[in-house]
């Protein structure tokens, strides 16, 4: 699947990762909204799930888990604001997804929540690596966290633009995805704070390009954004 080609590349090159970050603004995120999402969710349709559709939804619940779990682990090490922030934003990611398992009655991976722990051996090698590139120094812990938001990113428009079908899950992972676009442009202005530049490790220059010059985005059924190259969160 490619959710898993994506880490286990992502895994294969973490040697080659070095860069430098920043102190942290509030970070907005796409699914910090007043809006009701299990309520939304309640006035959409329950379609038939496909395979695909149900394999990318228990990866995508210990993907953004793993998202959660590296930047709490790299929070209690480096102390930095946008680790703190991004990861309580990652969780209300994770729980979105529960809203899902729970509404097509699948089975949890995440029966047990424990930081750092994975039903998956993919995501559960990655996890792993992640955090000890994260401990080296406050750059490459920032860089971790745009790697991560990159990936994350790609995987949700693959799911987005080939995967699903069924628009109650392509609402969520559209949120998600606002979100995703939110934490890479956080992370950028965090390293661009503290004089480095960042460069794109898995998207194209061209599309990083479009989301760094765009506004943050809101969640919801638009696509509302807040004014300003980065926002303020």
């Amino acid at each position: 699947m490619k959710l898993q080609s994506n880490y286990i590349y992502f895994l294969l090159i973490l040697s080659s990762f070095t860069f430098a970050s920043c102190s942290s603004p509030t970070e907005s995120d796409a699914l910090n909204q007043s809006y009701d999402l299990d309520k939304t969710l309640e006035t959409m349709a329950i379609e038939e799930l496909s395979p695909a559709e149900e394999e990318g939804l228990l990866f995508l619940r210990e993907e953004e888990k793993l998202a959660r779990d590296v930047y709490i682990t790299l929070y209690e090490k480096w102390e930095l604001t946008v680790f703190n922030n991004i990861s309580k934003s990652e969780q209300k990611h994770t729980d979105a997804i529960k809203l899902l398992l729970d509404r097509y009655e699948l089975d949890d991976p995440m029966m047990e929540d424990v930081i750092g722990i994975f039903k998956n051996e993919d995501l559960q090698n990655l996890y792993n690596s992640l955090v000890e590139k994260g401990n080296e120094s406050i750059e490459e812990a920032l860089k971790v966290g745009g790697a991560i938001e990159e990936i994350d990113i790609l995987d949700l428009e693959l799911q987005i633009n080939e995967k699903v079908d069924n628009e109650d899950i392509k609402f969520v992972y559209s949120n998600l995805l606002r979100g995703s676009k939110n934490h890479i442009r956080a992370f950028v202005r965090n390293i661009e704070n503290y004089g480095f530049t960042y460069e794109p490790q898995y998207m194209t220059p061209e599309a990083y390009q479009i989301i760094i010059e765009s506004d943050m985005e809101r969640g919801g059924r638009g696509k509302g954004k807040r004014r300003g190259r980065h926002g303020n969160g």
